[in-house]
């Protein structure tokens, strides 16, 4: 690394005039009294992108540092990022800025964008072996974002949240990566800038496709229940499902217009299979973990049940395992009063272990839905097979409903005989309102016409 060594004498007094003593990367360089903040580092970020100068600015972010307080406690996390900061300032030579909580920035100032991704894989092997602090060792994973300048970011808060793209995906990946932000990365940012653009004004002109998911009941062997699904038709970008634009929803403050609209179509569709007298269990409705922390969402559930006058269990709220992992105590009080108006409550992506079973003996849970990912992992892993009975039983066992999602095969229909219910393309795609009426209630046979043709329209 003879081009830090380089940059580090290079740099000795644009260090101490930040505040650093670079020179052997020494204990008291780095006392915790004289660290870098946020401040400084946008200062020190607003001086270089005015400059003519070129460069690369390096994020790092330490993941499940929570955890790690709670394992290790406060004051050894503590330590444990004063040897991590010192450990950057040694190995880059630039100064280091805690820019928030566990996050800190790097400005690589004349640094190529490929040198700077073989630093960034360096530290990032670093991040693969412990870290000892008294004695005391200890694992930690981070991400690694990069930005060269000039570049995308014409000013400090662009860059930042190139910087906090870069990390995203990063974490998408898994631990210990490193993800730059090129022109890929930027179409996608434009791609969902667009998209929450689109959404403010696409429910005022009724330009979201409402579609449902039917599910078949595998003992009776007809479609008893549905699950609510959205898309909509972006000019320049195609049609867009829910995966995808529910999150820019909830990062851009819309999820609630959203969600709420897809709460009222729900209600009211429930409401049209009850006045034509048709046999159903329920219609589900995904929410976002987002939702159940809204002080108003009880009050709005407990609205559309009334005025679409729905009976106990015909409105179901599905809601995924992530969710469990953030604010436990608030969604699992909100689960109770949602239990306590009649709703049924669905808990999505069963099996992958983000919960445990004991959590989901504790929450008033009615059904459980089986992650997809393991439904398609029967056609390639014949073991898979011994995981899903196992999660059936435990199920049955419980006395909750079981649903298995994705199915699209003759081979997952077959091993999955003792799912309650099924819901996927081998039996039907997504339709809409008026062809959900037409079989909610009838076995495939009895509509066999009428799931042909939507199929059909789906291969177009």
């Amino acid at each position: 690394m003879l081009w830090f060594q380089k940059k580090n004498e290079a740099d000795q007094n644009s260090n101490q005039k930040n505040g650093i003593d670079s020179s052997a990367g020494s204990e008291s360089a780095f006392d915790e009294t004289n660290e870098l903040g946020r401040k400084e580092c946008l200062q020190h970020l607003n001086r270089v992108l005015s400059s003519r100068g070129k460069g690369t600015v390096l994020k790092l972010y330490i993941e499940n540092f929570k955890r790690l307080n709670q394992v290790f406690g406060y004051t050894y996390c503590e330590m444990l990022l004063t040897k991590i900061i010192r450990y950057l300032q040694k190995e880059t030579g630039y100064p280091v800025y805690r820019y928030l909580g566990v996050e800190f920035i790097l400005i690589l100032e004349d640094c190529s964008h490929g040198q700077a991704v073989s630093l960034a894989e360096e530290i990032m092997e670093r991040f693969d072996h412990v870290w000892k602090v008294e004695d005391t060792d200890c694992l930690c994973s981070a991400q690694v974002g990069l930005c060269a300048y000039p570049g995308p970011a014409s000013n400090t808060p662009e860059l930042l949240k190139c910087l906090d793209a870069a990390i995203t995906k990063a974490g998408e990946v898994g631990p210990n990566q490193v993800i730059s932000y090129d022109s890929t990365l930027h179409m996608a940012e434009i791609r969902k800038k667009t998209i929450g653009q689109y959404l403010k004004t696409a429910l005022d002109k009724e330009e979201i496709e409402v579609r449902y998911r039917p599910t078949l009941h595998n003992e009776k062997g007809h479609f008893s229940r549905a699950e609510f699904y959205m898309r909509i038709f972006i000019q320049g970008i195609g049609m867009v499902g829910a995966g995808e634009f529910l999150p820019i929803a909830e990062d851009s403050g819309q999820i609630r217009l959203v969600e709420y609209f897809a709460l009222h179509q729900v209600g009211r569709c429930i409401s049209e299979l009850l006045a034509q007298g048709k046999d159903f269990d329920s219609i589900a409705l995904p929410i976002s973990s987002v939702l159940l922390l809204q002080e108003d969402f009880l009050d709005e559930v407990a609205q559309v049940m009334e005025t679409y006058q729905i009976p106990s269990g015909k409105l179901a709220i599905e809601i995924t395992e992530t969710a469990l992992t953030t604010a436990y105590l608030n969604i699992s009080a909100m689960m109770q009063e949602l239990e306590k108006l009649g709703v049924e409550l669905i808990l999505n992506d069963f099996g992958t272990g983000y919960s445990s079973i004991t959590s989901i003996l504790d929450l008033p849970v009615h059904t459980l839905k089986l992650e997809r990912s393991f439904v398609w992992q029967l056609e390639t892993n014949s073991k898979s097979r011994y995981i899903i009975e196992g999660l059936i039983d435990i199920a049955k066992n419980l006395e909750l409903n079981i649903i298995a999602e994705g199915v699209e095969t003759e081979n997952q229909v077959e091993i999955l005989k003792k799912c309650q219910y099924i819901q996927g393309f081998y039996y039907a795609p997504t339709v809409t309102e008026d062809i959900l009426l037409q079989i909610i209630g009838a076995t495939p046979e009895e509509c066999m016409a009428v799931i042909a043709q939507e199929k059909e329209k789906v291969k177009r």
